[in-house]
């Protein structure tokens, strides 16, 4: 007889697999006299031996047994088989035996053998792409030296298969390979085989209706007999209209071209739920979906039945108040816009009692009076047929006072910058308006992502007040321009530019505050130099002050110009020989703006004076064909603009929601009316009005599809009836609205895309009149405050008229485009647009039609 014999007791457990065999082992030499295995003995453990692991530590894989020396164990019994159990649900092992290499007297000596399961060493794919396999790495947790488990191959063949049926792989078989490796010791290498098959799309998409049973004439409910719209219709809705509820499942047919009718388990759940959504919205507050099922029609499409039980539709009756003491229940009432009769909607409920962006609510009614602590419930106390009365439970609460107000986040920005533009202040009573309000002007700043100023109010109902956190990140604003370009008339033009919209006067003269300019206080440096040699240069230069004197948001601008054009023509008059020309442009301004309080505070008015001195000769090269340009030679243009506007847009990089609506009126002294011999070229004499109304819709609940409508008007005059308006200050309309002629001289500039530059002009000096029209639906591609990109349509139409006699607002040149708008903060916003003028330019063939238009700046008009 050999030393050690082999008894097997075969113990399997609903946790070990039909190839992994647990066997217990005992052997001695006299072991089998020992042992009666129809009468179980207890044996005190005398040692404890691991055999067979090579990377894994014995210790802790005894310890993992549960077994100690010195423990008393029945043998046969439970003890060895839930050690084995223990070893076995760790999952790393690929065999576990279990020995008794010898037995003395009461003591037994265990060894437990074990086979440890392969390492992986590395993994590869077969039957993808480069880019999904990739994607695959990311998304699946095979890391190098990881112990090779069935649960591990498991998840990866399952993380696979739902990577590709999202993208409609419905039939994805997956395959994986254990190959052992050649160079590591007890590792495998991994081939995931993956055949996806054919792409799985919706062939047929059936919604089924169960509807509640058509009431008898005498039974209608007292809402439905004053709403007027009960019949057996008003209890369903088409197939079609549910169908578009779902908003990822989709039905392919041959005239959808552009629908993917992709299947996506997810989404279809999230469709399903969008579709109940829809029912309870439209007062079917018990629409449930009973049954659905997925059916296959070939090997790459699929068909999808929902059953839906819509039951009835149900209205309000009787909406009463309870817990109200500040306002009585017909005032609150009156607030939130519930009739007796309509349609049950809980989540326009909803929006109606705690938020509503398009109107007053009842906790905004509360919470903007410092009633921080303010609930409101709504609760359903009576539901008689298709009826439902509510009650509205106030808890008002007491009013709650700010105790403080803390920002973090502003590396670059001072504090105080931030703190002057809150309109939440230390002792006034709590307001949830000026918390959305001080949003909002931190947002327009410009200094911030918009996207990620936080606004959290801490509540200490102990003592009735509350701390408001403000969080803000910073983003890049300041603007470089290195450029060249090529201008009309003028050649190759270079600008060089800078402008930084968060600078700090008070800050440089301290040179360890420039890195690399002094910033921090929100004035704003704008330097700009555009030249081609000595043919054109131009200067800029700007300062502004948004809070002069600390105090008030009183702003201060002064800016200084200068430009210079020399060029050479021929001189008909002169038998052909070439003159020299130029026009030399002096100017410089100052603007004081205030911000009002009344009507309301989102009002700012501004007043400027300005000079400017044009020096030129030869002005019939300039005016073109004004009938007395060849006497202009100097002129001096001293104005008055007075600015009355009102803004109250979300955010001025990706405008949401808000307005922005201003009056310009920019008016000379009336010198012929004090000097009837003044000379209407030198002393340049004109009023000038300038309307602009710009309104921001969002048309979708995430906010994101905005529609913007824009109305422009501008008109300029004399003072006196009988006098003639000068070829100064006048209006070109056409094109990109930059100004595409060689001479930029005094003119207003007036976008029309699809339009050549300034082809909508009665004459080569410009229109006295003009009146533009636009509507543009946008959509962002990306908020990063890095890079902004939005694209749009547009429509839009305007004219430029000679004269008054001539203006008609409704004589308009139409056209309709695409483009996109990139903002980013180092070079402003650039705008990219394809235009289609639609109507005929008189005299000037093919300045309509296809054209395109780049664009730089934030275009006003």
């Amino acid at each position: 007889m050999s030393k050690y014999f082999w008894l097997l007791c075969l113990l399997v457990t609903s946790g070990v697999t039909a190839t992994a065999q647990i066997r217990l082992g005992v052997g001695s030499g006299n072991a089998a006299a020992s042992i009666d295995y129809a009468n179980p003995r207890k044996y005190e453990i005398g040692g404890i031996t691991v055999s067979g692991a090579k990377f894994l530590d014995p210790s802790t894989l005894i310890s993992l047994t549960g077994l100690r020396v010195g423990d008393e164990i029945d043998v046969p019994g439970d003890a060895i088989s839930r050690a084995i159990q223990k070893l076995w649900d760790q999952g790393i092992l690929g065999g576990v035996d279990v020995r008794a290499t010898k037995i003395e007297g009461d003591k037994i000596y265990l060894d437990f053998l074990l086979t440890e399961r392969p390492r992986l060493s590395r993994f590869d794919f077969s039957g993808t792409s480069k880019s999904q396999a990739e994607d695959l790495e990311k998304k699946i947790s095979l890391n190098k030296g990881r112990v090779v488990t069935d649960a591990l191959l498991n998840s990866t063949r399952t993380t696979v298969q739902s990577f590709f049926q999202e993208k409609g792989f419905l039939n994805t078989q997956v395959v994986i390979r254990q190959i052992p490796d050649s160079v590591i010791a007890n590792s495998v290498s991994l081939e995931i085989r993956v055949d996806k098959g054919e792409k799985v799309r919706i062939g047929e998409l059936e919604i089924e209706r169960i509807h509640a049973a058509t009431d008898k004439l005498e039974n209608r409910s007292l809402a439905e007999k004053i709403s007027g719209l009960w019949s057996n219709d008003d209890r369903t809705f088409s197939e079609s209209k549910l169908k578009r509820q779902l908003k990822k499942t989709k039905e392919k047919k041959f005239y959808k071209i552009f629908t993917g009718a992709k299947f996506n388990k997810s989404e279809y759940e999230e469709d399903k739920k969008l579709l109940i959504d829809f029912y309870n919205k439209e007062g079917y507050r018990d629409a449930a979906i009973v049954s659905d099922s997925i059916y296959t029609l070939s090997d790459d499409r699929i068909g999808i039945k929902l059953v839906v039980d819509e039951g009835r539709r149900y209205y309000y009756r009787n909406i009463s108040w309870s817990g109200n003491y500040l306002y009585d229940a017909a005032f609150l009432a009156r607030v939130l816009g519930l009739e007796r009769g309509d349609v049950y909607n809980r989540e326009e409920l909803d929006k109606r009692l705690n938020y509503n962006p398009n109107g007053n609510d009842i906790t905004s009614l509360y919470m903007d009076d410092g009633y921080l602590f303010f609930q409101i419930e709504p609760v359903e106390v009576a539901v008689e047929g298709d009826s439902i009365d509510i009650e509205m439970r106030l808890s008002e609460g007491s009013q709650a006072t700010i105790n403080s107000i803390t920002v973090s986040g502003n590396t670059k920005t001072s504090d105080h910058v931030i703190l002057r533009e809150l309109r939440t202040l230390p002792g006034q009573n709590f307001s949830r308006s000026a918390l959305i309000r001080s949003q909002r002007e931190l947002s327009n700043l410009g200094y911030f992502d918009p996207e990620k100023i936080g606004m959290q109010p801490i509540p200490n109902p102990e003592n009735g007040t509350v701390d408001i956190q403000y969080t803000v990140e910073e983003r890049p604003n300041d603007q470089i321009t290195l450029s060249g370009g090529w201008g009309g008339g003028l050649g190759a033009v270079g600008t060089v530019g800078l402008v930084l919209n968060n600078f700090s006067l008070r800050k440089a003269g301290n040179w360890k505050e420039w890195r690399p300019v002094p910033s921090g206080d929100g004035q704003r440096l704008a330097l700009n130099i555009q030249a081609n040699g000595k043919r054109y240069q131009s200067y800029s230069l700007s300062f502004t002050e948004p809070w002069l004197g600390g105090r008030r948001p009183n702003s201060l601008t002064v800016s200084l110009s200068k430009s210079i054009q020399r060029f050479t023509q021929q001189d008909n008059d002169n038998f052909g020989q070439l003159t020299d020309a130029h026009i030399d442009i002096t100017g410089a301004s100052v603007n004081l703006g205030r911000r009002l309080r009344w009507p309301d505070d989102y009002f700012t008015l501004s007043n400027s004076i300005s000079y400017f001195r044009y020096n030129m000769s030869n002005g019939s090269a300039i005016f073109g064909n004004y009938a007395e340009a060849d006497k202009i030679r100097d002129a001096n243009n001293i104005s008055f603009i007075t600015s009355f506007a009102r803004s109250s847009i979300d955010n001025p990089t990706y405008t949401r929601s808000g307005s922005s609506i201003g009056l310009n009126v920019t008016f000379t002294p009336p010198y012929s009316l004090l000097n009837s011999k003044s000379n209407p070229f030198q002393w340049i004499e004109f009023h000038k009005w300038m309307f602009d109304a710009s309104w921001f819709h969002s048309l979708s609940g995430n906010g994101k599809l905005v529609l913007n409508t824009r109305a422009h008007f501008g008109f300029i005059g004399t003072y006196g009836s009988g006098k003639t308006i000068g070829p100064f200050e006048r209006f070109k309309l056409g094109g990109s609205g930059l100004g595409g002629g060689s001479f930029i001289v005094a003119t207003d500039y007036i976008g029309l895309r699809g339009y050549e530059d300034e082809s909508i002009s009665p004459n080569s000096a410009g229109g006295v009149a003009f009146n533009k029209y636009v509507a543009e639906l946008r959509y962002p591609i990306s908020l990063n405050p890095a890079a902004t990109v939005f694209v749009l349509g547009f429509a839009e139409a305007g004219n430029n008229f000679g004269n008054y006699r001539q203006y008609d607002p409704f004589k308009l040149y139409r056209s309709v485009g695409v483009g996109a708008r990139v903002f980013m903060a180092a070079f402003g916003l650039l705008g990219f647009d394809y235009g289609w003028g639609l109507d005929t330019v008189p005299g000037l063939p093919g300045a309509n039609g296809g054209q395109f238009h780049f664009i730089i700046g934030q275009q006003i008009r």
